[in-house]
């Protein structure tokens, strides 16, 4: 969950690689970067990924003058918050093409989520059709297409396994829309809204809908290589503390500590590439 996307600290607010959420550039020389972040909390898609806690994140990508690019992206996870059961590490893997044509861009690839130590056999059954897992651990396999004019873009990213292991949810999609603008000397601001369709997740009572909305608005400020980042993250995401209604994403710890995983909140973060 970088490149170009690094210098608006996107990876701050959702933590997901730069060409999820950012226009294709024009092919340049051969190139390997790295990527360093630390984060107040990690949202994905707008869902606390870390209970609150802070995240350290990093990774490399390697692109090329034809236009094709990989990389790898990681980041600590709480086993308790976002549906990894005793699992503590994501890990990305990603590749695919973009390419440039004045202001105009395109990206087409797949990406690979994975949760070494988690266990997707305690993730509950799908409440429309009672679908359970097998062994093994949790992973989300997904392709997407995009495409930008100049500082705005749109995505669609498309599960091609379960969505992160959820049974029977293959074929769910992720659809949204982003804007980041220079302002000069350093200063950046970047807003965004997505929308989940969880696929046999949206019937029945509130504790079974999964489809949700997310929306942030940041602001960036470049100095001396180091990306400060602050933004607002919010979404409209079923989730409660209400022991009678928790929700789709409401969680209450081993600890007994209960969240509403799409409350709104404050991300800050800096991040560093080299």
């Amino acid at each position: 969950m970088k490149k170009s996307l690094i210098a608006l600290a996107l990876v701050g607010a959702f933590a997901v690689p730069a060409f999820a959420e950012e226009a294709a550039p024009a092919a340049e020389a051969p190139a390997l970067t790295g990527n360093l972040t630390l984060a107040s909390s990690y949202r994905f898609r707008g869902i606390d990924q870390t209970f609150g806690k802070p995240a350290l994140q990093g990774g490399f990508d390697y692109s090329h003058s034809s236009g094709f690019y990989v990389g790898n992206w990681n980041s600590n996870v709480s086993g308790d918050t976002a549906g990894y059961p005793n699992g503590n590490l994501e890990m990305d893997f990603y590749g695919g093409y973009k390419q440039a044509f004045g202001d105009f861009g395109i990206d087409v690839g797949g990406l690979y989520y994975y949760y070494p130590g988690s266990d997707k056999s305690r993730l509950a059954a799908n409440p429309k059709t009672g679908a359970v897992n097998g062994s093994g651990v949790v992973h989300n396999g997904e392709l997407y297409v995009a495409g930008s004019w100049k500082f705005l873009s749109v995505k669609y990213s498309y599960a091609v396994t379960d969505y992160f292991s959820a049974p029977d949810t293959k074929g769910s999609g992720y659809l949204e829309a982003n804007a980041n603008y220079d302002l000069g000397d350093g200063w950046g601001v970047n807003g965004h809204v997505g929308h989940l369709k969880l696929k046999n997740y949206s019937v029945g009572t509130d504790a079974s809908k999964g489809d949700y909305t997310d929306w942030k608005l940041g602001v960036t400020k470049d100095i001396s290589g180091y990306v400060f980042g602050l933004a607002y993250v919010d979404t409209n995401a079923k989730g409660s503390c209400d022991a009678a209604n928790p929700g789709f994403y409401g969680i209450t710890n081993a600890s007994g500590k209960c969240r509403d995983l799409g409350r709104a909140t404050a991300v800050l973060s800096v991040t560093k590439t080299f």
